[in-house]
């Protein structure tokens, strides 16, 4: 195959998937992994890819904002084993803050029964998982509601947060990385998500390996201000330390 058919062929997965990766691509074409750099290297000076850590997304992905249906449906057995993995995080008759998203409601929807917990979000799906939960005594945030996401920005959800101290935080994200921190397309989202972090005493992040290295338009912190990631065996060891090296914890689950 020649490099200009490869390099479409390579565009069409990125189309596709949303994300390519290098080793991915490699071992489907058969090439080495500088070949492929080469590939979408030329692809990025053509505007047609965007390089992001291990990989390229296709151009204008950056504010690109998939709904819940399409967030629930990708990744969908790594979320349910972070969601798994995240109950251990959960405090004996202590007060959480669980983030909008696919993962959160994951798991929003494993936390057992017989927990006795208090429970504040701002997501309309979480709070339905929840609203039934014998042991839950659950707080909604309100606000504007944001469509795509189905939950609640602006002044009145930022006031909201700002009037609590919860034990934990089970934070969403669109991207992560050493270099750009945490990443979300939408500039009130990340406000609100600015928030939860200020307002819990510990911060753990649930979010699969596939968001590693995606970059998006508005930054909400830094690596430096969680304590915990738990993700999914797709992160590499290495990627894993270069996390640790910032002070957080990391659980591949």
């Amino acid at each position: 195959m020649y490099a200009p058919e490869r390099q479409q062929e390579i565009l069409r997965l990125a189309r596709d998937s949303g994300r390519v990766d290098v080793l991915s691509l490699a071992e489907e074409f058969q090439v080495t992994a500088e070949t492929v750099r080469r590939d979408l290297r030329a692809l990025d000076r053509a505007g047609l890819v965007r390089r992001v850590h291990g990989g390229a997304i296709p151009a204008g992905r950056l504010d690109f904002e998939p709904d819940l249906a399409e967030r629930e449906s990708t990744a969908a057995d790594e979320k349910d084993r972070i969601a798994r993995a995240a109950l251990a995080e959960l405090p004996a008759d202590g007060s959480v803050i669980i983030d909008a998203g696919s993962t959160a409601a994951r798991f929003a929807a494993a936390i057992p029964l017989e927990a006795g917990l208090t429970v504040v979000t701002h997501a309309l799906p979480i709070a339905a998982r929840l609203a039934d939960h014998p042991g839950i005594a659950l707080h909604l945030v309100g606000g504007r509601v944001r469509h795509r996401t189905r939950a609640a920005v602006d002044a009145w959800a930022l006031r909201g947060y700002g009037e609590i101290r919860a034990d934990v935080v089970f934070l969403a994200t669109n991207g992560f990385s050493p270099d750009s921190g945490l990443t979300t397309p939408d500039l009130a989202e990340a406000a609100v998500k600015r928030a939860m972090i200020g307002s819990a005493r510990r911060v753990v992040l649930l979010a699969d390996s596939g968001k590693y290295g995606q970059e998006h338009f508005a930054r909400f912190g830094g690596l430096d201000d969680v304590d915990l990631l738990i993700t999914d065996a797709g992160l590499t060891p290495q990627d894993a330390l270069a996390i640790e090296k910032q002070g957080t914890e990391v659980v591949r689950a």
